[in-house]
């Protein structure tokens, strides 16, 4: 069955850097768009950052801009986020997403259980 599976996450102090990685299985991974959302408690997903099937173009939600970088290894089945310059409000449950390239939880077939990225001032 399809598995997204995140791992990465943890505290760190602002100012940190921490690398989510996301696991695929299931699925023909190099064939579809992957995303990064975050999520508050009893609030909506929200989009970081989203890369297409063939890493060749990349998309990053403006708080994000400059400070993320979102990667792919199609050989290895992994989507990366790499996260420098980590801010207090960066804190949030991020989740790993298949199939969609837009910036709408909607556009996306499947999700992963999340990891927990805590950054502390």
């Amino acid at each position: 069955q399809v598995q997204l599976v995140e791992s990465g996450g943890g505290l760190v102090q602002a100012g940190g850097s921490l690398r989510l990685s996301c696991a695929a299985s299931g699925f023909t991974f190099s064939n579809y768009h992957m995303g990064w959302f975050r999520q508050a408690p009893g609030k909506e997903r929200i989009f970081v950052a989203s890369i297409h099937y063939n890493g060749d173009n990349t998309y990053y939600a403006d708080s994000v801009k400059g400070r993320f970088t979102i990667s792919r290894d199609n050989a290895k089945n992994t989507v990366y986020l790499q996260m420098n310059s980590l801010e207090p409000e960066d804190t949030d449950v991020y989740y790993c997403a298949a199939g969609g390239i837009r910036p709408s939880a909607k556009a996306y077939d499947f999700w992963g259980q999340g990891t927990q990225v805590t950054v502390s001032s």
